[in-house]
């Protein structure tokens, strides 16, 4: 971060201090907002952003799990990002209003969780490793080397579509939807800023996704239980019915799609980026394929791939000095909490062996804690030690793509150029 950048920041008056800008995770200059919030207002409230309307920022690491875990004062019901739904009703319409379970609190969310928290269980996932590593070895195989391409394309969302395609048991030649379904979902403008989002097009492409899963649904729960996301909510004793409310489905639906991608492959493909740009923690991990595990808990909290979670008061509260309002919207950034000095030392450079590493809270906190975590964890596992095997350097080779949201850190382009092992030369 330029000293130039810094200064801006610092000119800025504190009550104007918007960190809702897609713009500048777009051009990755948010560091000095979070920690000029975290030293002067780690509580801090903003009246009037330019797209969401007055909210609270929760930005230090230890107040952020203090509303995670309060949803007897910090309801998930009327939204878990800082989007509002738009007053016309028109618009409303176009927007496409879904729920889900994340978005939900006891007893209804734990109730919906619970039907499909086992597929990804700590008992299921060794069914998953060989499976994983076959398709991780399968792409990385067929990757071209000592030439430019874009490791985002070609390893982070075909990966992360294969793993998804799996999960839902879903038609593997047309995977590569369940990407776009999850694009979809958080193209609004409150959240990217592009107020000449085609919203009629996002409309008709969720409506697609709830077709096909639709499609799906009566097959699964036609036919004998099986240990697919969407047969599990087939025949679920509490989630059988779901189907008669089409919102709720397609938001649950779309919940677990954008769950499964977003974290594994923005991980994916900001651990490149940060290995890169940190080239001595590389040799590390050169001398010491062992600290992988680290690495990918590590990889995870510097790049953090949801920015924020939102929550609404349901009563007053005094949090970090402040009084919160009923009704007032506040967030939780995760991304300000994970680069929180005072817990994660030198906290902007990524150490792969960094002691707490797994103390990042990019999975949230509490009872909304990412239910697929583990998974996402080994699906990053796994790549890089097949990559370790193959290549000595995954070398960037040009300029980084973000993409402007305030909720998912993404990532469109990273160009990269393979270096094989000296041992796999001919």
């Amino acid at each position: 971060m330029s000293e130039a950048k810094e200064m801006d920041v610092n000119s800025i008056p504190l009550d104007k201090l918007d960190v809702s800008d897609p713009t500048i995770y777009e051009n990755n200059c948010w560091q000095p907002y979070f920690k000029r919030l975290r030293e002067e207002a780690p509580v801090h409230y903003m009246e009037d952003s330019l797209s969401s309307g007055a909210f609270w920022s929760v930005t230090s690491h230890d107040l952020i799990k203090q509303v995670d875990t309060n949803h007897q004062v910090f309801s998930s019901e009327l939204g878990i990002s800082i989007a509002d739904p738009p007053v016309d009703e028109d618009e409303r319409e176009q927007l496409v209003e879904i729920e889900n379970f994340i978005s939900m609190d006891p007893p209804g969310h734990d109730i919906q969780r619970a039907t499909v928290a086992p597929s990804v269980a700590p008992s299921n996932l060794s069914n998953f490793e060989p499976l994983i590593r076959e398709r991780v070895i399968d792409i990385l195989e067929h990757l071209p080397v000592g030439e430019p391409f874009n490791w985002v394309d070609e390893v982070s969302i075909e990966l992360t579509a294969r793993m998804l395609a799996i999960l839902f048991d879903f038609p593997y030649e047309d995977r590569r939807k369940l990407i776009h379904w999850s694009d979809v979902t958080t193209a609004v403008p409150q959240l990217t800023g592009d107020e000449g989002a085609d919203m009629e097009q996002r409309k008709n492409d969720l409506m697609e996704c709830a077709t096909t899963f639709m499609g799906l649904w009566q097959e699964r729960a036609a036919a004998e239980p099986k240990f697919d996301l969407i047969s599990m909510l087939a025949h679920g004793e509490d989630t059988r019915d779901m189907i008669e409310n089409p919102l709720l489905f397609l938001g649950n639906v779309l919940l677990l799609i954008v769950g499964g991608n977003d974290t594994t492959r923005n991980s994916i493909s900001g651990g490149v980026i940060a290995l890169n740009q940190f080239q001595d923690e590389y040799q590390k991990l050169r001398d010491n394929p062992a600290i992988i595990p680290n690495m990918v808990a590590e990889m995870v909290r510097w790049q953090t791939p949801v920015i924020h979670m939102r929550r609404t008061a349901k009563q007053d509260f005094v949090l970090g000095g402040e009084k919160i309002n009923e009704g007032d919207k506040v967030v939780m950034w995760y991304l300000s909490g994970n680069h929180d000095e005072s817990v994660f030392p030198d906290a902007d450079k990524l150490i792969v062996d960094r002691k707490n590493a797994r103390a990042h809270v990019a999975f949230g906190f509490g009872i909304h804690r990412c239910m697929g975590n583990r998974l996402a964890e080994m699906q990053l596992r796994v790549l890089w030690e097949e990559i370790m095997k193959r290549f000595d350097n995954v070398e960037l080779a040009g300029d980084v793509k973000r993409l402007p949201n305030n909720f998912i850190r993404g990532i469109a382009d990273v160009p990269v150029i393979l270096h094989p092992r000296k041992s796999n030369l001919p």
